[in-house]
């Protein structure tokens, strides 16, 4: 098991009935959820309990801010940025009044439908609802049996990413996502290496970037913070930190901490 996420930072001012077609799980003959998946897997873990940090600082300002669309990218790949959104989201779900969905918008190097042991190619997915206007929200998002999520994977996998996330088509999709769920997870490419999650900034209500803790270059770090909108920082999720925690119980340390967050 990887070591949990933290957050170590967030932006000014920051404290930093679910649809879908189907319900599914892996199961005999099928490909099991990752094992980095805590919030899903072991939800009373130590490790889940990180990404519940991360939900309490998104539903202080969801109740603030109305903020609903959080986007997660990274600096560089392999940092993990999909294993936190899908942690993220479903830290979110365990409130069972709460809608939250997850979508696969890396539609490079998709990762969601593999980490949840589903068939990306099974059904239409965000590329398809893009290219297919019959195609709405509810027609391409899965649920994911036995947790309160659903998921709307990359689908398959277009020619010229770019073009298909500039289209204004991918804008209706994301009010669609803010209508109908009170959380909306975008797992994104890294912000360095392509533009997406740029094209992608204008429909987002904030971003939180993964740094791999000895790892990622601090040189990439503020690179990537220098092309983000400031304003839609969230903060930054110390990803695979191997400082040791001490403190409550001996085992609850300093894992969360903000500038601006009020104590949150």
């Amino acid at each position: 098991m990887s070591r949990p996420a933290r957050v170590v930072s967030s932006g000014p001012g920051t404290a930093v009935c679910t649809a879908g077609r189907t319900a599914e799980r892996p199961g005999r003959g099928r490909t099991p959820m990752d094992e980095h998946l805590v919030s899903l897997l072991k939800p009373h873990s130590f490790e889940a309990e990180q990404y519940r940090t991360l939900r309490h600082v998104l539903e202080r300002r969801h109740r603030l801010e109305l903020l609903s669309l959080v986007a997660v990218t990274s600096a560089g790949v392999g940092d993990g940025k999909t294993t936190t959104s899908l942690n993220l989201a479903g830290a979110l779900a365990q409130a069972s009044e709460s809608r939250v969905l997850a979508v696969d918008a890396d539609l490079r190097k998709p990762s969601v439908a593999p980490k949840l042991g589903l068939n990306g190619a099974a059904a239409p997915g965000l590329a398809e609802a893009i290219l297919d206007p019959s195609l709405d929200l509810e027609g391409v998002a899965r649920r994911v049996e036995g947790h309160n999520l659903s998921v709307v994977t990359a689908g398959r996998c277009p020619d010229s990413p770019y073009e298909l996330l500039k289209s204004p088509r991918l804008a209706e999709l994301m009010e669609q996502a803010r209508r109908r769920y009170d959380y909306v997870v975008i797992d994104t490419p890294p912000v360095l290496a392509f533009p997406d999650c740029r094209l992608m900034e204008k429909w987002i209500d904030g971003f939180l970037l993964v740094v791999a803790a000895h790892r990622t270059p601090r040189k990439l770090v503020e690179e990537s913070l220098g092309v983000m909108e400031p304003s839609k920082l969230l903060g930054l999720v110390l990803n695979d930190d191997d400082r040791p925690l001490s403190g409550y119980y001996g085992y609850y340390g300093h894992y969360y901490s903000s500038r601006g967050a009020g104590g949150a």
